[in-house]
């Protein structure tokens, strides 16, 4: 209760507080120019959002990227993690390291919309012709963030320490082989020489209004962890299934085994868990009961705990229903992303800065959401906000919201300033935070 307490507190404290020691002149400086380099920002997007490219191959991008940096006089480290760009700015006076980071890379996803810069870019993804579009907003994380270093570079002579843009490939997870994404990032070095005391991140959320930010202590986002489940039973003809273990039945009854351990085995009081199963395959013909089924599905926890007990269950429900049904289910289970936690102290240092882009009312603490993100990497390594932008069209009704990782995906270009100007208030805030 004193934590909670004392975090309440820290978010009722003046918005000034962080600001105090931040010159009024830069700060109004850098509120016009996040302003005069909107429509830049809408026009980066847009040209990204025509010429997507999948994690581990975003070539064009990381190119227009680092040559963006390299026109400021910033610091570029490229090719890292692949496809990825770093890029070093040196203040005019000592102080923190402060990351910033961006994800890169567009989804396997058919574009829908009746958007003029909509995607037509085609490929073949696990061996399946599809589209490739941004149906997740990471072209308007670029964007901001190539802003956010335009308008920091314009002023390093007053700012304070040094910041790392880190232009990360491959969030959304590597090709199937591959390494990729936050942990290559981590593994070549990029929180080191100077190293990292403190990471900011921002993700575009179509589900939330434009003009609000969401914000949590602690986890804001899930941990995520893959499943694959094979089921090995014994083929018949389809007119006799006695002769047969048939491991479709056997797959539909792990399924729904699976998700009693969420709804009578896990203290939901405790934390939000997820099984899901995305993926079934078995069988090419109506009157033959194949050999084999195999499922693919995701895990989603928020408690180191609960996950280990999760995947313990998983494992015992699978291959014990098989066992009853004379069959063998082997289960393999992929470890992700962790938890995207917000270190608590730093989260309520920086609401100030959050409450002050947009107004106390429009700073919004969220509920923790069964997404998961990469970021989270980051974050076991050095504290980490990450935090929500609302991008939800003002003209569309809240009934019929464009949903992340599909074909309508949509945000409103309106709310890609708010990003501009709550990365930069936080970057300056930081840097002028008094040190306790």
């Amino acid at each position: 209760m004193k934590k909670i307490y004392q975090f309440i507190l820290l978010l009722l404290l003046p918005l000034s507080l962080l600001s105090a020691q931040v010159n009024p002149k830069l700060q109004a400086k850098l509120d016009q120019q996040a302003k005069d380099i909107e429509a830049k920002v809408i026009e980066w997007r847009r040209d990204l959002h025509q010429n997507p490219e999948l994690g581990n191959r975003e070539y064009k991008t990381g190119v227009k990227i680092a040559d963006h940096l390299k026109s400021l006089g910033i610091k570029v480290q490229y090719p890292v993690a692949k496809t990825g760009v770093v890029g070093i700015l040196e203040g005019g006076n000592p102080g923190p390291v402060i990351a910033l980071r961006a994800d890169m890379d567009a989804l396997p996803v058919t574009e829908r919309n009746s958007l003029s810069f909509a995607s037509k870019v085609k490929t073949i993804f696990n061996g399946q012709e599809t589209g490739v579009m941004h149906a997740c907003g990471h072209d308007a994380h670029v964007s901001i963030m190539m802003a956010v270093a335009e308008i920091l570079a314009k002023n390093k002579s007053e700012l304070r320490g040094t910041v790392k843009f880190l232009f990360q490939p491959s969030e959304e997870g590597p090709p199937s082989g591959e390494e990729g994404g936050a942990a290559l990032m981590i593994k070549e070095g990029v929180l080191e020489n100077p190293k990292v005391e403190v990471v900011f991140g921002l993700h575009m959320l179509s589900l939330l209004p434009t003009g609000q930010l969401g914000y949590r202590s602690e986890g804001i986002m899930a941990a995520v962890d893959g499943l694959k489940i094979k089921v090995k039973g014994l083929g018949a003809h389809g007119a006799t299934p006695w002769d047969s273990k048939d491991p479709i039945m056997i797959g539909t009854q792990i399924i729904s085994g699976l998700q009693t351990i969420v709804s009578r085995q896990t203290d939901l009081t405790k934390a939000p868990a997820v099984i899901t199963i995305g993926s079934f395959h078995s069988g090419n013909r109506g009157n033959i009961i194949p050999e084999v089924a195999e499922m693919q599905g995701t895990i989603r926890s928020f408690d180191v705990g609960m996950q280990k007990t999760l995947h313990e269950k998983i494992k015992l429900t699978a291959e014990k229903i098989a066992e009853s049904a004379g069959a063998k289910a082997e289960v393999e289970i992929e470890i992700g992303s962790p938890v995207t936690y917000n270190d608590p102290k730093l989260t309520a240092k920086m609401a100030p800065s959050l409450q002050r882009t947009v107004g106390m009312s429009n700073a919004i603490v969220v509920a923790p959401t069964t997404l998961a993100e990469d970021f989270s990497f980051f974050q076991e390594k050095v504290p980490g906000l990450f935090f929500f932008v609302g991008a939800y069209p003002s003209e569309m009704k809240l009934t019929n919201p464009p949903v992340h990782h599909t074909a309508d995906f949509m945000m409103d270009e309106k709310s890609f300033l708010t990003g501009v100007k709550a990365m930069l208030n936080l970057t300056v805030d930081y840097m002028f935070a008094p040190k306790k």
